[in-house]
């Protein structure tokens, strides 16, 4: 049985606790936050303990914590886990700055543990399905793939902007799809309704001239998220909210078979398992850390109008 606990209960938080409550093999000891009427309801009503300082939980003897807090609390509590002696999935953007994201990632190795970065996305089947595609050859040689990811502003979300927010998503997938790192960033972005960027157009070049496109802005009334894969014998698009994929070629358009699910049950299963068997999760700490590098680089890179290389 892992023993596990959620460190933040806000609005994606309390998802974990509701997974980790339903999932065979984990009990669930105990979540934290620093609402006090917040976490002892959801305690209540999934029947664990509840916490306003997360230090007390982890003193319960976890092995396995998410940690699901502002992106400028990462690094403390993340070290603080770690002394504890438990496994860690953090949410995405692993942190702030990559230099904490480094003293995560090397704590972490140091001490033996799982670190592994909320990146959902590739836990949406869509996805999943997408990378078996392109790994097929189905579609030939890929050279570009975009996406679009814009609806309405979330209040919510105050301290970032929509690059840290929303562009990650994207920027690690494309990154995933590829199975290569960006070495090229230029971005376009302003922003009207937010104190840092709401929309942003940025462009990823890969090794052999191939080429992401995230398209991003809380301006759209109406939700989207969608990418377009395009390979030299095909082109593939996806649907992230309904799970679809369809491939178009010379002689065809065909539906992929995707088997639905819940992509965050997905995520905290597989993260489960890598604490089980002491394997490394999907997305390791490295992984978490070159998104982040990446959309850093387009934020600098539409703040001084300029195109950026990433360090090799």
């Amino acid at each position: 049985m892992i023993r596990a606990g959620v460190i933040g209960v806000g609005a994606m938080g309390q998802h974990h606790v509701r997974i980790y409550h339903e999932m065979e093999g984990v009990e669930l000891v105990g979540i934290s936050d620093v609402d006090r009427t917040r976490v002892e309801e959801l305690a209540s009503q999934y029947g664990t303990k509840p916490f306003t300082d997360y230090k007390e939980l982890l003193a319960e003897g976890l092995d396995a914590v998410s940690i699901v807090v502002p992106t400028t609390l990462h690094k403390q509590v993340t070290m603080d886990v770690l002394e504890s002696g438990a496994n860690i999935l953090v949410e995405k953007p692993v942190a702030d700055t990559i230099e904490n994201a480094d003293s995560m990632i090397k704590a972490a190795r140091e001490a033996g543990r799982v670190l592994m970065i909320g990146h959902i996305e590739r836990f949406n089947p869509a996805v999943t399905r997408m990378k078996e595609i392109v790994n097929s050859g189905l579609l030939g040689k890929i050279v570009s793939i975009s996406t679009r990811r814009v609806g309405p502003y979330n209040p919510r979300i105050r301290d970032v902007g929509i690059i840290i927010d929303l562009g990650v998503h994207d920027i690690d997938v494309i990154s995933y799809l590829y199975g290569s790192k960006v070495s090229e960033v230029y971005s376009i972005a302003g922003n009207d309704i937010h104190s840092q960027e709401d929309h942003a157009s940025t462009i990823l070049k890969f090794k052999d001239n191939r080429s992401g496109v995230v398209e991003l802005n809380w301006l759209t009334p109406h939700k989207t998220r969608e990418m377009t894969v395009v390979g030299l014998e095909g082109v593939a698009y996806l649907d992230y909210i309904d799970q679809t994929v369809s491939i178009h070629d010379k002689e065809w358009i065909s539906q992929a078979k995707v088997e639905k699910s819940e992509p965050l049950k997905k995520e905290l299963e597989h993260f489960i398992r890598s604490v089980k068997d002491s394997k490394t999760p999907l997305i390791t700490g490295e992984d978490g850390k070159h998104a982040l590098e990446v959309a850093l680089a387009a934020i600098e890179s539409y703040k001084n109008g300029c195109i950026v290389r990433m360090n090799k």
